[in-house]
């Protein structure tokens, strides 16, 4: 989902990236009900910010309530209709002067600008143990554990949202994508194909991102493939 607005203070993107578990229709429903929330929060809440800066702690308070709070519905809903659903997400709010973005699981967001750099940390056992000094990146990007989340918006009573905050760049591309996304292209191809030099327009933009979504598809990747850009001028 992308959706672009005008404000008092200029033009704001909100992009949200959902990746549901738990079966087709029951993840479509997960990330479809995370993706609404925003939207909601988008017409709802967002109006209401835009007299001033924005403060970063004001986003984290309010995308956590809504993150706790469908958190709770869809562990609801699982519980009552005796099933496991849940869904990663991604979300970034893109201003003239700021990003705020809020990760759940392992989707992704990458800054494309003299080079790919991705601002998310996956909340996965592998990353985890990436981190730790067990793994290294090579043998975390292949490790056949990859798909264990330690985070994940239903599928438990808990949930604990990470933020990340900065200042976006000037001609650089962002990218939301889910990990069927993340697996198959490499960083090299990413620059390649949505450097903000070869990006031109929003259709340039969109065929390009077709392109390496087909790639992931040759390749042969097996989980949900969903990809997201947008573009600074």
């Amino acid at each position: 989902m992308i959706r672009v607005c005008e404000t008092s203070r200029g033009k704001a993107v909100l992009a949200v990236v959902c990746d549901g578990m738990g079966g087709l229709a029951r993840g479509e429903l997960a990330s479809a009900s995370v993706v609404r929330a925003f939207e909601r929060w988008l017409l709802e809440s967002f109006p209401k910010l835009c007299g001033k800066p924005i403060a970063d702690g004001v986003i984290r308070s309010q995308w956590t309530q809504l993150i706790l709070s469908m958190n709770e519905k869809i562990a609801q809903f699982g519980r009552q209709q005796e099933i496991h659903l849940g869904t990663t997400v991604t979300a970034l709010l893109l201003t003239e002067g700021r990003y705020y973005i809020l990760q759940v699981g392992d989707s992704r967001c990458y800054e494309i600008g003299s080079q790919v750099r991705q601002l998310t940390e996956d909340q996965s056992l592998v990353w985890s143990e990436y981190k730790a000094g067990i793994l290294t990146k090579e043998q975390a990007e292949q490790d056949p554990r990859r798909n264990i989340l330690l985070e994940c918006v239903g599928a438990d009573d808990r949930v604990n949202p990470q933020f990340v905050f900065g200042t976006p760049k000037k001609n650089a591309v962002y990218v939301l994508c889910s990990d069927g996304f993340c697996h198959e292209p490499s960083r090299d191809e990413l620059y390649t194909e949505l450097n903000a030099s070869v990006a031109g327009d929003d259709q340039m933009l969109r065929m390009r991102l077709e392109r390496l979504i087909n790639l992931c598809m040759e390749r042969g990747e097996q989980d949900n493939i969903t990809a997201l850009a947008v573009r600074t001028f």
